[in-house]
């Protein structure tokens, strides 16, 4: 595999009618002042009916004698047409709970078996743009258990992902370092980055 080779060929329009997983709709609502209002809004159309959120992003943080590690994950995302530093994540399946999902797309991402411990309020990643919500859950990995010493990730075909460690210590710094070698970084990672950094900062631990 070599993220080389992926790229933006072309663009196009793409009408509501011919989307599978997003549309487009124009919002008439009524402001503080009570004037009437448009707004254009991306809504994804995957949701389960079982759920209120689309999905969930992970926090999975292993210990060992090199101290706390996060696990975190190269991969092309052709909306911006860069490799992105992302925590795993993915979409809730119908009938499935938020700790669930986030269990298995960590194995299938990933190849690590892990127990969810925490779950977070609900997030929107970009409110003014579309109503795409998740939740991050934190998954505790034992690696002690023998799957999580040889990792077998369950990728879809059209999945190639790079997965690798980086010490929660030096996140921050390692977020600014991808970023100069022309990585795309997640809002989820450097916001996760950039509360540790606070946290040092104002010596709140």
């Amino acid at each position: 595999m070599s993220f080389s080779n992926a790229k933006v060929l072309s663009e196009e329009p793409l009408e509501n009618v011919h989307a599978v997983w997003t549309k487009l709709v124009k919002l008439n609502y009524r402001d503080c002042k009570g004037q009437l209002r448009t707004w254009e809004s991306a809504e994804r159309t995957t949701r389960p009916k079982s759920s209120g959120i689309d999905g969930v992003g992970i926090v999975a943080i292993l210990e060992g004698p090199q101290g706390p590690r996060i696990v975190l994950q190269k991969q092309y995302r052709a909306p911006i047409d860069k490799i992105c530093i992302e925590v795993p994540a993915g979409l809730i399946d119908e009938g499935e709970t938020t700790e669930e999902a986030a269990v298995r797309e960590l194995k299938e991402e990933t190849g690590y078996v892990g127990k969810a411990s925490e779950t977070t309020p609900m997030m929107f990643n970009d409110p003014g743009f579309c109503n795409t919500n998740l939740r991050m859950v934190h998954v505790t990995v034992d690696m002690t258990l023998p799957e999580n010493l040889n990792l077998q990730p369950q990728l879809e075909e059209d999945e190639f992902i790079e997965v690798f460690l980086v010490p929660l210590a030096d996140l921050y710094e390692e977020c600014k370092r991808f970023e100069a070698e022309g990585y795309a970084i997640d809002a989820r990672v450097g916001t996760f980055a950039e509360g540790i950094e606070v946290a040092k900062r104002w010596k709140l631990v």
